[in-house]
């Protein structure tokens, strides 16, 4: 059965996003979701729950790391510093796939 414009307005009168309800975190001040630790410190109810200060730096390590790995994979010819002609890149079923330049000097 059809629906007239009013009813569906009136339906959909409850669809309107609110703003969502913020505390003060008594520790740093900052601003998080009540009952939920706050993100900046990781103190909860007066007492610390998670270490953020060790959280950010085992991120920042193994983000380094990663930077680190990509920086080895990158091939180059030791005298010239040129990028390598043939590339060697392993797929997934462990077989190896070469890549060769088209130029041929």
């Amino acid at each position: 059965m059809r629906h007239t414009r009013a009813h569906t307005a009136n339906r959909r009168s409850h669809h309107a996003l609110k703003t969502p309800t913020l505390a003060i975190c008594s520790n740093c001040g900052a601003k998080h979701r009540p009952h939920h630790m706050c993100l900046e410190c990781g103190f909860y109810n007066g007492r610390m729950v998670v270490d953020m200060e060790a959280k950010k730096k085992a991120r920042e390590e193994r983000l380094q790391a990663k930077r680190e790995a990509i920086r080895g994979e990158e091939p180059e010819s030791a005298e010239s510093g040129e990028p390598a002609t043939a590339e060697v890149k392993e797929l997934k079923g462990g077989k190896k796939e070469e890549a060769r330049d088209e130029k041929k000097k």
